[in-house]
C-alpha cells in the first residue's frame, strides 16, 4: 500500500463519516433522474435530510 492509497482510503473514510458522500451521491441520483430539476445546496439538502428524519424516525427509541 502506497502513501497515495491510505490518504486515499482516509479521505474515503472521512466523507463517509461526515456525511459529503451521502450528498454527493443524492445530487448524482437527482441529475439522473431529474436532469431539469435545480439541485438543492448542501444546506437545503442538510435541512431536507433532518426534517425527513423527524417526520420518519424509523425504529429510534427517542
Amino acid at each position: 500500500m502506497t502513501a497515495r492509497d491510505w490518504v486515499r482510503g482516509v479521505r474515503w473514510y472521512l466523507r463517509e463519516l461526515t456525511g459529503e458522500a451521502e450528498y454527493d451521491r443524492y445530487c448524482e441520483r437527482r441529475r439522473r433522474h431529474h436532469p431539469k430539476v435545480p439541485l438543492p445546496t448542501r444546506r437545503e439538502y442538510d435541512a431536507l435530510r433532518t426534517r425527513q428524519r423527524e417526520e420518519h424516525p424509523e425504529g429510534r427509541c427517542c
